[in-house]
């Protein structure tokens, strides 16, 4: 009973903060789209050949482009409030279709980087902090300034360069093997290769901030007097670092992994065209190619919606970790 009103409290002060936030960022992410030099018309006369004056204004009319700018809000509030995502003049369908079919792709390879980065940080990090100021953290601090210092795009070229090139173990383009008509494990498995390298480079840079804050925070707990207290009662140093130092140790690290799911969602573009993986990032690059502003908003719109939710379910990891936050 305490938990579900916990989670009836979390479910209810992030539905009034929500709207507000998610109202806020699509006025204020189509205005500055509005700043934009071109817009779907211009990209489409172009690669047909046929730019002449009534061609673009035919065209404009055609797409709502040649109205006011208020009047284009108005216009694509009152379709989103129907949850219309309107359409796409670039590709001729309807903006919601192409969202979900590229969605599954850009979750499936965040939860993978960020479950990747989460467990190697965590355990990383235990162990630099078990051993503090000797050779196994020492020479674990090393990597791990090396996988801070290296952009995930770089990380990803070597790997492709390694795991592809050299040593043919992993693909190194796409999501699955086109053609190949696969079921079953023999999918799963193909899918999980093709998963790899993208999931490896957008996690590496998390992997080195989550270490060093695991182990900056395991060091601050075990100087703590509950800590003192669990010793003398002769508790396993084992069970100690892993109930109490670890457990209050991951409050800090999921409050920055919530924070850094906006950043994932960034880098989910460079990861997603170096690597030909079919999502949201890749999407919203050719929208703005294309000067597709539908398509783009939309993007914009589900990332937050993304955003919010993962934030929801850290607040409720939160309260599990800590009794105290979930009391407050």
């Amino acid at each position: 009973m305490r938990m579900g009103r916990r989670i009836a409290a979390t479910l209810k002060r992030t539905a009034i903060h929500a709207l507000p936030t998610v109202l806020g960022i699509i006025v204020l992410d189509f205005l500055l789209l509005q700043l934009m030099p071109g817009d779907a018309a211009d990209v489409i006369a172009s690669e047909s050949g046929v730019a002449t004056a009534e061609t673009m204004a035919a065209l404009r009319q055609r797409f709502g482009l040649d109205q006011p700018v208020l009047t284009q809000l108005v216009n694509f509030l009152s379709h989103l409030a129907q949850f219309d995502l309107g359409f796409s003049p670039r590709y001729n369908m309807s903006v919601l279709d192409m969202i979900m079919t590229r969605l599954p792709g850009t979750v499936l390879l965040m939860v993978t980087a960020l479950s990747l980065a989460l467990v190697l940080g965590i355990v990383v990090g235990s162990v630099m902090a078990a051993w503090a100021g000797r050779w196994p953290d020492r020479a674990l601090s090393v990597v791990v300034l090396l996988f801070y210092s290296m952009p995930g795009f770089w990380v990803g070229l070597m790997a492709i360069v390694l795991f592809s090139v050299k040593l043919g173990w992993l693909p190194s383009d796409g999501s699955m093997t086109v053609g190949a008509s696969l079921t079953g494990w023999a999918f799963v498995a193909d899918r999980a290769k093709h998963l790899i390298l993208p999931a490896l480079a957008l996690a590496s840079f998390f992997i080195a901030v989550y270490a060093r804050l695991v182990r900056a925070s395991m060091l601050e707990v075990q100087r703590q007097d509950f800590m003192r207290t669990a010793q003398a009662k002769g508790l396993h140093p084992f069970f100690i670092q892993l109930r109490h130092a670890l457990r209050n140790a991951l409050i800090p690290v999921t409050t920055v992994a919530g924070m850094h799911l906006g950043n994932l969602l960034g880098g989910a573009v460079v990861v997603e065209t170096l690597f030909g993986w079919p999502g949201m990032g890749r999407l919203a690059l050719e929208a703005v190619l294309a000067r597709d502003f539908s398509v783009l908003l939309g993007v914009l719109l589900l990332s937050s919606l993304l955003v919010i939710i993962a934030n929801v379910l850290i607040d409720l990891l939160h309260a599990w970790l800590d009794p105290r936050i979930g009391a407050a």
